[in-house]
């Protein structure tokens, strides 16, 4: 059975893998033909790999971030630049031309695809792969060149674009291979899209994690975070846009009704399409609310500095970043001083031994109280109490909302710690409080005014100032709980949402 399992492996594989190696041929055949310039010394060889992946590159700058094809002349004009910078060749115009023409026929294999052949052991029988790096197209009686989805997929595995978004190469490939109708190979490149839109979520919410542990770290996460993604969401929305137009006339041409794997990879086609758009949109959005909450860190943190304050915590977190123990002998000597007693004079010793008091001249006083009109139980001393600290919390929630069109649990726990110290979870009202606040799916500031209908706005409106209930008068907001959970203390509180309507 082993041996059975083998066997068919290798020969039911074997084609698929060929096919996934066929991106590869093309540079390595152009490696190994090799080239040669005429210089002084009589003749300079030039690497053919370096010169392939710099016109690759400048394919995929001019046909998808510019997004426009370009022609022979131009390809050669950009080769000949390289050539003189790059190799420090000085040649006559008629010899550069010469050598330019030469390489541009290499790279594109004279206008013919490269060939892989290549024996299927499933069919037995040799089979041909034709792939190109360059394609060639007709435009207006002019013929201009454009990177094919393979040139782009080599390209990709070697080496992650940095200085690019990655999302838009991506969708660069996307385009390609709807516009051959090469469906199955679409649904790899969005699910690939959607990978890279989720680890830029995970990004953006270590840079929020950072924040609330260091602001001076995190505020350097968030600006790297900023720098290498927010420029190029308004090309990456218009990709999203030109992939969507292509797969609606894909849809709108195939016949639905017939069913077949084109039908299935169109349709799926399209559901992880509005997938990636959606998380995409959401990405844009969460992006600017970073900005937006790392400054209120940051102003929070300049007003805790300021306070008359030390921070034990923090001095030892610098001196561990530091690496200076020695320096804890300043933090600590101030404690171990020693410690100074009191005294009586010996004057004073004497008096309180000899003094007599006649017990019999002193009496009793006795006084008679009236009684206090205003003594209070302490269960309604708890209950006010817990009322301030209702009214507290929410007030705190509305101050952000009045800011934030959108405000989460954890951004609204930050906020709370940096104003409360962490010592706000040990009070039981604060997880009451969230108990209250979730008995309802949204709030209007408005009619809890006229109309209280839960504890929770009872005590708001009780405790609140009339100045406060004017100011946010005018909010209303709704509750989105999430799937996730989040961790507080020894706790975990399901993710909530406040999203202003």
């Amino acid at each position: 059975m082993e041996k059975y399992i083998l066997t068919n492996d290798i020969i039911k594989n074997h084609t698929e893998r060929m096919l996934n190696l066929r991106k590869f041929y093309p540079f390595f055949s152009i490696l190994e033909s090799g080239i040669s310039a005429p210089s002084e010394s009589g003749s300079t060889s030039l690497d053919m790999g370096y010169i392939t992946l710099a016109v690759l590159r400048f394919l995929i700058n001019e046909n998808n971030f510019n997004e426009r094809e370009v022609t022979s002349q131009e390809i050669r004009k950009f080769i000949a630049e390289l050539l003189t910078r790059d190799f420090e060749l000085s040649l006559s115009k008629g010899d550069m031309e010469s050598l330019t023409e030469n390489i541009f026929d290499k790279l594109t294999n004279g206008g013919r695809a490269f060939e892989i052949s290549f024996f299927d052991p499933a069919d037995r029988k040799t089979k041909v792969i034709r792939v190109r790096l360059i394609e060639a197209n007709v435009r207006e009686a002019e013929v201009t060149y454009s990177i094919t989805e393979e040139g782009i997929e080599f390209y990709l595995s070697t080496k992650e674009m940095k200085d690019e978004s990655r999302i838009s190469t991506d969708q660069l490939l996307l385009e390609k291979l709807i516009k051959a109708e090469n469906y199955s190979g679409g649904i790899d490149v969005i699910s690939r899209i959607n990978l890279e839109v989720s680890s830029l979520h995970k990004k953006r919410d270590e840079a929020v994690a950072l924040l609330l542990s260091d602001v001076h770290a995190g505020t350097v996460a968030v600006d790297e975070f900023m720098e290498s993604t927010s420029k190029w969401f308004e090309e990456e929305r218009k990709s999203f846009t030109k992939s969507r137009e292509l797969v609606d006339k894909a849809a709108a041409r195939m016949d639905r009704s017939s069913g077949g794997k084109a039908v299935r990879d169109i349709t799926r086609l399209e559901t992880l399409l509005k997938q990636a758009i959606d998380n995409h949109s959401r990405l844009i959005k969460a992006s600017a609310e970073l900005s937006r909450f790392a400054d209120e860190m940051v102003s929070r943190k300049k007003m805790q500095i300021l306070r008359n304050t030390f921070d034990f915590e923090e001095a030892l977190s610098s001196l561990e970043r530091i690496d200076k123990p020695d320096r804890l002998a300043a933090l600590i000597s101030p404690l171990l001083t020693p410690k100074c007693e009191k005294s009586f004079q010996i004057s004073m010793i004497d008096s309180i031994v000899l003094k007599k008091i006649n017990q019999d001249d002193m009496a009793e006083k006795v006084e008679k109280e009236a009684a206090d009109l205003n003594f209070r139980y302490e269960d309604e001393i708890l209950s006010e109490q817990t009322g301030k600290n209702f009214a507290l919390l929410f007030r705190e929630l509305l101050e952000r909302l009045e800011k934030w069109e959108k405000l989460t649990l954890r951004e609204y726990n930050a906020i709370l710690e940096m104003k409360f110290t962490g010592d706000i979870y040990k009070n039981r009202d604060y997880f009451a409080y969230l108990v209250h606040l979730s008995e309802k799916d949204s709030y209007s500031i408005r009619s809890m005014i006229d109309q209280q209908e839960t504890f929770l706005e009872e005590l708001a409106v009780k405790y609140m100032s009339d100045a406060d209930l004017e100011r946010f008068s005018d909010i209303r907001f709704r509750i989105v709980f999430g799937d996730e959970e989040v961790e507080i203390e020894d706790s975990s509180v399901t993710d909530i949402t406040f999203e202003r309507m």
